[in-house]
């Protein structure tokens, strides 16, 4: 098979379409970049250690016998085991990078040039690969510091952030600094391939998940550089607009925005209290939130004669951004009843699996969801094959 049947082979369309990624990342951040380049259409060879990927075994909750987790961030993939140890394994892997157009991975920074897959050795094979490292802290002085969200949810100071005031800092709910590097590692990939385009020329991209949590803070990491002042955790509240967060109605709790002054109005208008947006402790969002324990029971007030939901129908035919606090399930609903079909089914018959929708949209060359998330070593025959197939064989 030649080098373009078999990349064809696995193509999908796809803006990516004819880009081959040697994906040596694992758990999430990488993975889930890999993933979204694979909706793309980027052809994704996800090379695993013979005992996988460790999301494989976090469980539960499982879909046949197969973590969730995994199933979550592994779609379009092709798998192949490789024990990097093993000189014939190594040598398949180092072929696959001199082959591919972007590598990404996050072994410690330094990991992979023992098995001549580091930067220096892959650049001098493939001049033109655009290599995307993903790390907790950096490849200078933080390069011996394992990165997990969790310790640079600490260490950033997102978990200062989270939480009652009077109580204990709070993680969030997900590794939102691993999702957040991922997506900076793509926008990194995107722009380099821009540069190849024009250049010819490769690039090494380094993302790190303190930086991106750095800046992922965004108003927080501004108050402190430009300020000079540090937030400290307000629950709910925002520290800037009010009202900006959950008020309690006659049954559940809801998402109440009003972030200028013309929503504002309307929301007075909606709750049945015009004469409150004219009243000067309220009349500008400074005012608002200089003043927000004498608005906030006004407000509060009124909410308690609806319920959560009748309220929200209310809000948002009136312009005034509203949410009730759903469950997970309750968001996919929410999604389905604002016609953004949520859930891309990938694979058919028994290896076919649910999936979250790739989030962008195109006019001219949709995202592709193609192939499930692979099983450990499922193409390891076919991709051995190829790699060691000499290129001027094929061409011959």
């Amino acid at each position: 098979m030649t080098e373009d049947a078999f990349r064809d082979s696995s193509a999908g369309g796809g803006p990516l379409s004819g880009v081959l990624v040697a994906d040596f990342s694992r758990i999430l951040a990488g993975p889930y970049a890999t993933m979204l380049l694979a909706d793309l259409g980027a052809d994704v060879v996800k090379v695993e250690s013979p005992k996988g990927d460790d999301t494989r075994t976090w469980t539960p909750p499982v879909r046949d016998g197969v973590a969730t987790y995994y199933l979550g961030v592994n779609r379009g993939k092709r798998s192949i085991a490789l024990d990097l140890r093993d000189p014939g394994d190594a040598e398949v892997a180092r072929e696959l990078a001199r082959r591919a157009d972007v590598l990404i991975e996050n072994f410690k920074p330094g990991g992979l040039d023992k098995y001549g897959l580091g930067y220096d050795a892959v650049r001098s094979a493939n001049p033109g690969v655009v290599y995307a490292s993903i790390s907790g802290f950096g490849s200078g002085a933080g390069r011996e510091v394992p990165g997990y969200d969790l310790m640079v949810q600490a260490i950033s100071g997102l978990m200062s952030l989270t939480g009652d005031p009077d109580g204990p800092p709070y993680r969030a709910g997900i590794s939102v600094f691993d999702v957040m590097a991922g997506n900076h590692a793509v926008i990194g990939i995107l722009a380099a391939l821009r540069h190849r385009d024009a250049t010819g020329q490769g690039q090494h991209v380094e993302v790190n998940l303190l930086s991106s949590a750095l800046t992922g803070l965004v108003n927080h990491s501004s108050a402190y550089v430009a300020g000079g002042e540090v937030p400290y955790r307000m629950g709910n509240a925002h520290p800037s607009v009010f009202p900006y967060e959950p008020l309690p109605t006659a049954d559940n709790d809801l998402i109440v925005t009003a972030a200028n002054d013309g929503q504002f109005r309307r929301l007075c208008d909606v709750l049945g209290i015009p004469e409150i947006a004219d009243d000067p402790r309220f009349a500008r969002n400074a005012d608002r939130t200089a003043n927000r324990e004498e608005l906030r029971p006004l407000l509060v007030e009124r909410l308690a004669e609806r319920g959560a939901v009748e309220w929200f129908e209310l809000l948002v035919e009136a312009g005034v951004p509203s949410g009730p606090i759903n469950t997970i399930d309750g968001g996919f609903a929410m999604a389905e009843r604002f016609g953004l079909d949520p859930i891309a089914l990938v694979g058919a018959g028994d290896r076919a699996v649910p999936t979250t929708r790739h989030p962008i949209r195109f006019s001219a060359t949709p995202a592709v969801h193609r192939l499930p998330p692979p099983e450990l070593d499922e193409h390891g025959v076919e991709l051995r094959k190829w790699l060691t197939t000499p290129l001027e064989d094929e061409r011959g």
